[in-house]
């Protein structure tokens, strides 16, 4: 959900949105041999906006109507200085730790700068998804994609195999 330019995460279950193509572009790295993993920070849980059980279920929901392997979820907020919150690696490297993955041989793709950064922090190289925000663009090198499946279409035409 975007507000003034601004992204902002659903509010209730029913507000959440699989956008077009992200199951098939998901099946097809599947298919490839790659791990669909998805890292995300959920600060609204730390400062009472969110409740757990609503992220949990928002949860569940995706893994019902895609093919994911893991959902890393990073609860805290800034002043937390956590070493999982994005930009920082944590939960990238717990990742790789839990599914031995070679970070090195890995994509990250996302539609924040503190994803991009996450990307090079560990290894990974990173396709941007640049939906527009109003707010700060990566300032780290990334290939600059307009959805998931042209992310998807790129990393498999690399004969990039995990």
């Amino acid at each position: 959900m975007v507000r003034n330019g601004k992204p902002y995460p659903p509010d209730t279950l029913e507000a959440l949105e699989i956008l077009p193509g992200v199951a098939d572009a998901l099946q097809k790295l599947r298919a490839a041999g790659f791990l669909n993993i998805v890292v995300t920070n959920q600060p609204d849980v730390a400062t009472g906006k969110q409740r757990r059980k609503v992220i949990d279920a928002m949860h569940e929901q995706l893994f019902r109507e895609l093919p994911l392997d893991a959902v890393k979820v990073c609860y805290h907020v800034e002043a937390d200085n956590c070493s999982c919150r994005k930009p920082r690696p944590g939960m990238l490297l717990d990742a790789a730790g839990e599914f031995g993955i070679d970070l090195r041989k890995s994509f990250l793709v996302g539609d924040r700068w503190r994803d991009i950064a996450a990307a090079q922090a560990a290894g990974c190289r990173a396709f941007f998804i640049d939906f527009a925000y109003g707010e700060q663009k990566p300032d780290i090198p990334y290939v600059t994609v307009e959805s998931l499946p042209d992310a998807v279409a790129l990393i498999l035409a690399l004969d990039h195999h995990p």
